[in-house]
């Protein structure tokens, strides 16, 4: 584990030195342990993330994934461990400061009756001018900005509950790049989408971050396509000593077995070379 988060380190310079882009954040674990009270769901997590990077995170139901997201989001304390952000200490920031650091998608699918989408990206503004504060021509110019930059211009006066679950996935993005964060954490954004769409809101997330250098840390059950787009995975794998977190490019996981490991059963067989799963 302390090699693979190396390693991501010493990936995250280069990638940084190669690219010339906007903002940058490493956000490093030390030996983190995640769960809920006094029961344990993973520990001994030790890696990296890095701007620029579109990273994925895999695992089957219950491997704790979501538990994951939630502690990297400070929406639950780790249960020992570091967590930093560029050196700085999660809990040490203010709940305002990890608004303007941290963007968060989750897959919830909230009652929103009467609100257009232009308003809902709107709320991403909320970090820098209060709950009551007043929308100025400088926010409404950053939301414009996020609605183009996502393509959902002619959304824009649509109600989000007239809008379907790729377009509504798609106005959730915008909110999070509206708020202007460096960091956008996403559970299973592709949950529920159809396959073009899924595959679009990949290639979206990956422009976020070779475009503009976001650091973009998402759950999915999509395999293939995480396998195809992914710039890094982290695959977490029970095994009778505990869950154990594999990290590396996707060729990097099909090439050591991790990938075969985690998909193959009776009748399903992953070839490496296609990065293909396939029915027997």
């Amino acid at each position: 584990m302390t090699f693979q988060k190396e390693r991501g380190i010493i990936f995250c310079f280069f990638h940084i030195f190669a690219v010339l882009l906007q903002t940058y954040m490493t956000i490093s674990l030390d030996n983190i342990t995640i769960g809920y009270g006094k029961s344990v769901v993973a520990d001994g997590i030790n890696a990296t993330l890095c701007s620029g990077h579109l990273t994925c995170l895999l695992g089957a139901n219950g491997a704790g994934k979501s538990t994951l997201l939630r502690t990297l989001s400070a929406f639950q304390p780790a249960l020992s461990g570091s967590i930093k952000y560029d050196d700085r200490e999660l809990d040490s920031f203010s709940p305002q400061e990890r608004a303007r650091l941290i963007g968060v998608v989750l897959t919830d699918r909230s009652k929103m009756e009467y609100m257009s989408v232009s308003d809902l990206v709107a709320m991403g503004r909320m970090p820098y001018t209060g709950f009551w504060g007043g929308i100025g021509d400088e926010d409404r110019e950053i939301v414009n900005e996020a609605i183009d930059t996502v393509g959902i211009r002619n959304l824009a006066v649509r109600l989000v509950d007239t809008l379907s679950d790729g377009e509504r996935q798609k106005v959730m993005i915008a909110k999070a790049l509206a708020q202007q964060t460096p960091v956008i954490f996403l559970d299973e954004p592709t949950a529920f989408l159809d396959f073009p769409s899924k595959v679009e809101t990949m290639q979206l997330l990956q422009s976020l971050c070779h475009d503009l250098g976001k650091t973009v840390f998402l759950s999915t059950h999509d395999v293939e396509i995480a396998l195809q787009m992914a710039d890094s995975c982290w695959l977490m794998e029970k095994s009778d000593s505990g869950m154990l977190l594999h990290i590396g490019s996707p060729r990097e996981l099909a090439d050591n077995g991790v990938i075969s490991r985690f998909v193959e059963r009776p009748g399903v067989v992953f070839d490496k070379e296609s990065m293909a799963i396939k029915i027997t």
